[in-house]
Order: structure tokens, then sequence, then C-alpha cells
């Protein structure tokens, strides 16, 4: 089973830890690292290869999520905006990383994509240091 499925499919379980919330399109999570504090993804349900394989009101419904997301991210941490990326290259299941930007981050981190930074040295998601944020999250995606 490919990652996105697998992540929706104990997602669907109630198995995935690092879940937010269920959106109408799919699954808002947190990013299994959290070298930029909130660092999220959209993953859809049902899983499809790509934004292009779903029908235009599942479209319309996945890309307002995201920006929903987006939105209780800026709202939550602070961030001085959201950096959204939908690729697909190496996962080729829909999915989108969303990446708060910080005033705090260096210069030439800021400037460049979040994939410049150093992944494998990154804080792992922790429950007891970042529960509350994805808490805060979701109750902040369930409010009308």
């Amino acid at each position: 089973m490919a990652l996105i499925s697998e992540r929706v499919a104990l997602a669907r379980a109630g198995a995935n830890d690092k879940v937010i919330c269920r959106m109408p399109s799919g699954w808002a999570v947190m990013g299994d690292v959290q070298f930029l504090q909130g660092y999220s993804l959209l993953l859809p349900d049902p899983v499809v290869p790509s934004l292009n394989d779903l029908g235009i009101e599942a479209r319309a419904a996945y890309l307002h999520d995201m920006a929903r997301l987006g939105d209780a991210l800026l709202q939550a941490t602070g961030a001085l905006r959201i950096n959204y990326e939908i690729l697909g290259n190496s996962e080729p299941e829909l999915h989108c990383h969303l990446f708060p930007r910080y005033a705090s981050e260096p210069d030439e981190k800021r400037r460049m994509p979040a994939w410049f930074y150093d992944w494998k040295a990154a804080p792992p998601f922790d429950e007891s240091l970042h529960g509350e944020l994805r808490q805060k999250l979701a109750a902040l995606l369930r409010a009308p």
C-alpha cells in the first residue's frame, strides 16, 4: 500500500496519531516532522492520484479545505504566511503540504522552499510537544 493510502486507512481506523480532524474532502494531519511548527498535510479521502483526477465538485471541496486548513494555521501559529505545495513526484497520490512560514526563520531559509530544511534533523511530531497545537487546529476547523 502506498504511503498516502496507508495514512488515510490509519485515519479511518482511528489509528493515525497525527490526525487533526476529518474534513469534507479528507483528513487534516500534522506532518511527521515539525521543523516548521504546524507543518501539516491534507490527505484526500478517497485517495486519488492527482488533483486532476477529482471531479469538479470534489476538486473544489479539496481546495476549499486546503485554504481552511491554511487559515487555521495562520490563526493558531501567528505565521506570516502559508506555503501550499501539491507535488506527487515521490508519493504519486494526491496530498498537499502546508508549511507555516515565520518571521523568526533565518532569511536564507525563509526565502527558500521548506524542502531546503534538514528534514532528517527535524524534530519528529510528538503529542506531548505538538498536541496542544493539533487540538487548537481541530477546534478552529470545527468552528462554524
